[in-house]
């Protein structure tokens, strides 16, 4: 019996990956941080670039007996060296999922809505971000990687304006 030529583009294997061993649940909590710029009194949010290169919010996981609200203003006060903010509101929570070799982790995600206070031009990043920036609020929402925390940026900006602050 005479084999079929092979398709051009088709593998003859299918690698796949292994199996999911177990799954885990994680919860992180983050801010989105604004400020009014000193010299123009624009609205302005502060974005980190991570070391994959996307910009995205200070955020980390929650530690044992710890609130996520604490959480956000412990996370942001380490990734930025942001030392004086007002924690406003809760603004959501966003759960994804991914992997992590052989572990599903399920990821709940709170965020705040947080406002910067003081120096806010004393800013010292941890080692392991490639950038940070305050950025005029649509260039942060250009820039920000993940579609549903500009989704949470959007509801933020809605209650600044509101509250007229």
């Amino acid at each position: 019996m005479k084999r079929p030529k092979p398709i051009k583009g088709i593998r003859k294997f299918v690698t796949r990956k292994p199996l999911i061993d177990e799954a885990v649940h994680e919860t992180t909590s983050g801010g989105i941080i604004w400020r009014r710029n000193p010299q123009n009194n624009e609205l302005e949010l502060l974005l980190i670039q991570d070391a994959k290169n996307r910009w995205t919010i200070p955020k980390g996981h929650v530690e044992p007996g710890e609130e996520p609200k604490a959480t956000a203003k412990r996370e942001i006060t380490e990734e930025t060296g942001l030392q004086e903010m007002k924690m406003m509101s809760w603004l959501g929570k966003v759960n994804f999922r991914y992997r992590r070799n052989h572990t599903l982790v399920l990821m709940t995600m709170h965020i705040y809505l947080v406002q910067a206070l003081g120096d806010t031009h004393k800013l010292k990043g941890e080692d392991w971000l490639n950038d940070m920036r305050w950025l005029p609020t649509n260039e942060a929402i250009d820039k920000i990687a993940y579609e549903d925390i500009g989704k949470l940026i959007l509801i933020g900006l809605k209650r600044i304006r509101d509250a007229k602050l």
